[in-house]
């Protein structure tokens, strides 16, 4: 596609812009793109870091006060040094004890960076990973068990535990599912 401005060079830059329901496109070279003003290329500090952070704020919860923010921003990592306000510009650490310098602040970015999720529990291959899948699969139903338990249904517990017993002989027995 040709640049909509010169009709000369290849369009780079594809801009869409709303404004009261009207959709605005423009197809731009670099050149005429610059020239329109539309993207600073002689801006070398442009990071994907630096777009993400503006667009998703993630450590900027709405019950969270200015005076919360200020606080964090003077935490500082006892291994490196390295500040909040530092980890936040950079968007990395500098070195493995700023997980924990940084923890209070850090949940709520991998709650959103990761669908809810804070704990990696990572994958197992279907084929290679039988008896991983059942001992995952008998610890996934001692929690159900424990919470029936709490909940003072016996019944259902007593299933789960059924359950856990022939996943266990299945185990014993050598049929983990293993290829």
């Amino acid at each position: 596609m040709l640049c909509q401005n010169c009709q000369e060079r290849e369009a780079s830059v594809h801009y869409t812009q709303v404004v009261n329901g009207q959709k605005k496109e423009m197809h731009l070279c670099e050149q005429c793109a610059q020239g329109e003003g539309y993207m600073d290329f002689a801006n070398e500090n442009l990071s994907l870091h630096h777009f993400l952070t503006n667009m998703f704020p993630f450590d900027q919860t709405k019950d969270q006060t200015e005076q919360q923010m200020t606080s964090a921003q003077s935490i500082q990592c006892e291994g490196c040094g390295l500040t909040y306000h530092e980890f936040r510009h950079q968007g990395k650490f500098g070195c493995s004890q700023c997980y924990e310098a940084f923890s209070d602040y850090l949940d709520p970015i991998f709650k959103r960076v990761h669908s809810g999720n804070t704990e990696h529990v990572g994958k197992i291959p279907k084929r290679l990973g039988g008896h991983l899948h059942k001992h995952r699969e008998i610890n996934q139903l001692q929690e159900q068990m424990q919470q029936k338990i709490n909940e003072e249904d016996f019944e259902e517990a007593a299933n789960i535990r059924d359950r856990i017993r022939h996943l266990k002989e299945e185990l014993h027995d050598g049929h983990g599912g293993e290829a």
